[in-house]
């Protein structure tokens, strides 16, 4: 009944919240993503797996249904024509009889469900972004918050032991002890949704116009990010966050008085790391390990899926997370830990190949590289987003993690289109000049 009445809720602060402001009603929706983890762990319920789902729906309804200013997309006409076509696809998928009913319910939440947040990307501007960039700062505080105390206390008291939770139980860090979930619903997730926030953050913190205040709370927002994924001891997304730094490092946008408290937070979070055993699993990222990890994950399992199932096993039949409730109704279960291997199975090698049609066409497009206030932070996204298809090969989850791949979601529409610049039209102050009556005139003379 509680699960029941938080989406409820959620559905309804996102729809109303999203109704009056694109930016605060993302922030209603990550925010309940990133409670999504720890409310699910210790909410035995069947609706307790959808608070997050009901809650987009929420906010998807308020911007494309009942919307009273819907701002038009027809600009940006080669990405819709790629968003229809990857959402269509799934839908066909949906009426073939490779799995039942529910399962391929389940499964079009990991190949569709997310992908109209592009469209919400497109229409970020400068007042969303700000709203965005400090909701991050506090929810990443708050994060970091729930990781400190997992380090000391462990993770039992936050997380029971059961079927949810059996991956966070095994999954360990360099010292054998737990990597720390935060309220996300495993570590990889919680580094994940620090790293991709960074953009945005960053972003924002370069900006000549924001008080004081909230300059240290985007700091702060950032380091707390950095720590999160040291705390959550995850290789990949150690990767991701050292290249954002390295970028957000390079860019021409920080003065020196920022340069100087960058580079201070910078050493300190590597201080850090280096003398805290917990944090160190970067060491174990060498040439042989990567080695076996590409060959596990991209040239055995994809050829040989490819080789079995070229027209795919169904949706939900290839590695989209499935829930304990209906785990045993899947038809020919088959695990993968490659996301495109992922895609074959579930959308087959017509599915596969126009996703590799949309990846080429984002990585050629520049269109989001038109100067403005946000480059920095526009630029940061767009390489991150590529690194992330690129990461792909080598893990599931790109395309159904919570509340991961709505941000990332978020961040290709964001840096596929041309940024709007605000035109407020002038209105001359001074009344023109009344016509003097041609009766007038002729008196004067």
């Amino acid at each position: 009944m509680i699960a029941l009445v938080l989406c409820i809720v959620g559905a309804l602060a996102a729809f109303f919240v999203g109704r009056r402001s694109l930016g605060a009603g993302i922030l209603v929706v990550v925010a309940v993503g990133y409670g999504y983890g720890i409310v699910r762990a210790n909410l035995a319920s069947t609706f307790s797996h959808f608070i997050f789902d009901i809650a987009l729906v929420g906010l998807y309804a308020s911007q494309f249904v009942w919307h009273k200013n819907k701002q038009p997309t027809s600009n940006h006409s080669t990405l819709n024509m790629w968003m229809y076509i990857l959402m269509g696809w799934p839908l066909l998928m949906l009426f073939m009889p490779f799995q039942p009913l529910l399962v391929s319910l389940v499964g079009l939440r990991g190949n569709m469900f997310f992908l109209p947040a592009v469209f919400l990307g497109t229409r970020l501007r400068d007042k969303d972004l700000r709203q965005l960039a400090f909701g991050f700062g506090i929810l990443n505080l708050i994060a970091l918050v729930f990781g400190v105390a997992e380090t000391y206390k462990g993770i039992e008291p936050f997380f029971p032991y059961g079927p949810m939770t059996l991956t966070m139980y095994n999954s360990l860090d360099s010292s054998g002890a737990s990597r720390i979930p935060s309220i996300f619903q495993n570590a990889h997730t919680y580094a994940g949704v620090m790293v991709i926030t960074l953009p945005i953050l960053f972003g924002a913190w370069v900006l000549g116009t924001e008080a004081r205040w909230r300059k240290i709370l985007l700091l702060a927002g950032m380091a707390a990010a950095f720590v999160g994924v040291l705390m959550a001891a995850t290789r990949q997304n150690i990767v991701l966050a050292a290249a954002m730094a390295i970028i957000a490092t390079m860019s021409g946008k920080l003065g020196a008085l920022k340069r100087v408290v960058w580079a201070v937070a910078i050493v300190a979070v590597i201080w850090g790391a280096m003398h805290n055993d917990r944090w160190q699993r970067y060491k174990e990222l060498d040439s042989q390990s990567v080695e076996d990890r590409l060959s596990g994950s991209v040239n055995r399992t994809f050829w040989e899926v490819l080789a079995e199932y070229p027209m795919g096993n169904g949706l939900g039949g290839g590695g989209t997370s499935i829930p304990y409730f209906l785990a045993s109704q899947v038809n020919h279960p088959v695990w993968v830990e490659n996301e495109y291997c992922r895609i074959l199975l579930e959308e087959g090698l017509v599915g596969l190949l126009l996703w590799i049609g949309f990846i080429v066409w984002f990585v050629s497009t520049r269109a989001g590289f038109a100067k403005d206030e946000w480059l920095t932070g526009r630029r940061m996204a767009y390489y991150l987003c590529i690194l992330i298809f690129l990461t792909g090969a080598i893990g599931v989850g790109t395309l159904s993690a919570v509340p991961h791949t709505f941000l990332f979601m978020l961040c290709i529409g964001w840096t596929s289109v041309r940024p709007e610049r605000a035109r407020t039209p002038v209105k001359s102050r001074i009344a023109p000049p009344a016509r003097m009556p041609l009766s007038m005139g002729a008196r004067a003379y």
